[in-house]
């Protein structure tokens, strides 16, 4: 085999990034090298400068080469928590968005696609946005065509929604190198039970029982579908009943049998983490973030959420950065 039959992918670390991004998309790789003999794929970790990064679970990886030594790399991922940005945003962003224009596919796994975003290189591109980011993502970045699929690929651009995502995003690029006898073999490897296509949309908490984790019942599910796509404009449980066809108090009982809250309950928990992605992924006034979730002052929001997570938005707000400041740790990432 050639060097120019061999795809060569760089992972572009920032500190706080998730290891599970990392090993679920090299691991697969790895054993499609093996059971096929020959080095199909290549992969090599980078950093901004080429400096050691530094994982969300507080362990070192040594970087084998800085951005600027990239040109050679087929395709780039970056690998970060959701706050992740360049020490020198000009220079990062300019090499990143120059790497694009040159032919190096360039991807995002989990909180990786905010910086891939905030570099303009995703400029008229879909993205995959992991459920637990999307709050966070719609508010910095209303224009963009956010996705709830596991994988997005376009011909220049690969974005996956989380650690598990980015195995089945490795298992395609292995189905298109070597064909679909070495994916399925790959797979069985891990016990990976199938390879998640493109039009698959991601499994959310919203969407199952809190108790047993099974498909919530029709009614439940396109209530929680209506109050999701209504988090920053409320909408009230008779406005649902009447869109659905049923009374509120249908509403109310399957409500209470499947999920042992009410529906008002449930969307405000709905509302509550939308708003928490904010107040930790954004730097957005607490005002702002109320609107965004539907409250038409912040009194109320802050009532909520302190009901909801035990402090204010403020509070958490000044939590998340002290914990950042004197700890210099990453913010939770997936």
């Amino acid at each position: 085999m050639t060097d120019q039959d061999r795809i060569d992918i760089g992972f572009l670390l920032f500190d706080g990034f998730p290891m599970a991004c990392l090993t679920s998309v090299i691991e697969p790789l790895r054993a499609a090298n093996e059971i096929a003999g020959h080095q199909a794929f290549r992969w090599s970790l980078v950093s901004e400068r080429g400096q050691k990064v530094q994982s969300s679970a507080g362990v070192g990886f040594e970087a084998d080469r800085a951005l600027a030594d990239c040109r050679n790399i087929d395709i780039l991922f970056l690998l970060s928590s959701p706050s992740s940005v360049f020490d020198n945003a000009v220079s990062g962003n300019a090499l990143l968005r120059g790497l694009g224009r040159h032919g190096t596919v360039l991807g995002g796994i989990s909180g990786g696609v905010f910086p891939l975003v905030r570099s303009g290189a995703m400029a008229g591109q879909p993205v995959s946005v992991h459920w637990c980011y999307e709050a966070a993502f719609e508010a910095e970045f209303p224009d963009m065509d956010a996705r709830s699929e596991v994988i997005v690929r376009t011909v220049t651009r690969y974005t996956a929604a989380g650690a598990a995502a980015g195995f089945d995003l490795a298992l395609h690029l292995v189905h298109d190198r070597l064909g679909g006898d070495i994916a399925h073999e790959v797979a069985c490897w891990f016990q990976h039970p199938m390879m998640r296509g493109a039009a698959v949309r991601q499994q959310v908490p919203n969407a199952t029982a809190p108790r047993t984790g099974d498909r919530l019942p029709p009614l439940v599910s396109r209530s929680v579908e209506m109050f999701a796509a209504n988090i920053g404009q409320a909408i009230s449980i008779a406005e649902v009943a009447k869109q659905m066809g049923v009374t509120p108090r249908q509403i109310e009982r399957a409500f209470k049998q499947a999920t042992g809250h009410s529906p008002s309950h449930y969307y405000r928990a709905m509302r509550m983490k939308a708003a928490r992605q904010m107040v930790v992924y954004t730097k957005d006034p607490i005002s702002q973030i109320a609107a965004a979730v539907g409250y038409g002052s912040v009194a109320p929001l802050v009532t909520h959420y302190r009901s909801a997570f035990g402090l204010s938005p403020s509070e958490d707000r000044r939590r998340i950065n002290r914990f950042r400041v004197e700890d210099n740790a990453p913010l939770p990432s997936v």
